[in-house]
């Protein structure tokens, strides 16, 4: 009886303690950012956790890579600046079956987002914001930030009353990016959620001779040899095409309102994140991807998009 009683008591002792770190990390929702619900905590990539309900800035979060630098603007101007804005996403429940899904939004972050933002400051005349920005699409503030950039969208799913925030801001004058998902199965379900959001819109391919693609550097390339692989997939196999013959093709394609304006621009088959990300880790890397590739696209992106 006494160990019965014993055995009962550690059962609750061990059911308490679970739900305890249940509700630690968020009612037992994913610790990884990919999960069927949405909870409040996520695990970061380089391990720690952040709440998603309140984290208002890459600064906000240590990095995880080589580190970030720093820089200010000159006083009376903090506000006057570019600044890098992520989108905080709900994942589809669907994205547990794609190939590497463990991170969704939370991908390559604060890294990338902070070297950008710095090299943008350091090889051009804009003056950023060095703490850059992440919000949802419902965010009252939304409006406040012309520049939108969404990490492996093609794990994104929109809820309801995000998909109108999201059409009025690109009609009226915002700008997405799209950046590293790869093959036809994250492409079409990306491509289902902007059907969502602009169901009168289809998507154009960019030629090279495009403007954005030589309005800062001049890329006289093909689209292909634009490939930005993830660093840990090159390093492992040499190869740039992660999912081989579904994701050699790189494809730059646009949504484009009544004007022509690009108001959706989508990186496909590439990961320009990690070229940010990464930068200092492998020297190979960022001489072969960082500096010819990821940082020289992304300015002419970003310079085009807020001049257009």
């Amino acid at each position: 009886m006494a160990r019965n009683i014993f055995l009962l008591t550690a059962f609750i002792t061990l059911c308490a303690s679970l739900c305890a770190a249940q509700d630690r990390f968020g009612g037992g929702r994913s610790r990884f950012g990919i999960g069927e619900d949405d909870g409040d905590i996520v695990r970061l990539e380089g391990g720690g956790w952040i709440n998603q309900e309140t984290v208002r800035t890459a600064r906000e979060t240590a990095s995880h890579s080589t580190g970030t630098p720093n820089w200010t603007n000159p006083p009376g101007f903090e506000k006057d600046v570019f600044t890098f804005t992520r989108v905080i996403y709900k994942p589809s429940s669907s994205a547990r079956g794609f190939r590497g899904s463990r991170m969704g939004w939370i991908n390559d972050y604060p890294d990338s987002d902070l070297n950008l933002s710095y090299r943008l400051q350091q090889l051009t005349a804009t003056k950023v914001d060095p703490d850059g920005r992440m919000l949802k699409l419902t965010d009252p503030e939304l409006c406040d930030y012309p520049f939108l950039y969404m990490v492996k969208p093609g794990r994104a799913e929109f809820r309801e009353e995000e998909v109108p925030h999201l059409r009025k801001y690109l009609l009226n004058g915002g700008a997405l990016l799209a950046d590293d998902f790869w093959g036809t199965q994250e492409w079409d379900s990306f491509e289902r959620q902007m059907r969502r959001v602009l169901p009168e819109r289809d998507w154009v391919e960019l030629p090279m001779a495009h403007p954005l693609f030589h309005c800062v550097f001049d890329l006289h390339r093909t689209k292909n040899s634009l490939q930005v692989p993830s660093i840990h997939f090159f390093e492992r196999t040499g190869e740039t095409s992660r999912n081989g013959e579904d994701s050699q093709d790189v494809h730059i394609r646009a949504l484009l309102d009544d004007r022509q304006r690009i108001m959706v621009l989508a990186a496909h088959n590439t990961d320009n994140g990690d070229g940010w990300e990464r930068e200092g880790e492998d020297d190979t890397y960022f001489r072969e991807f960082s500096e010819p590739l990821a940082y020289p696209l992304a300015i002419n992106i970003v310079f085009y998009l807020m001049t257009h």
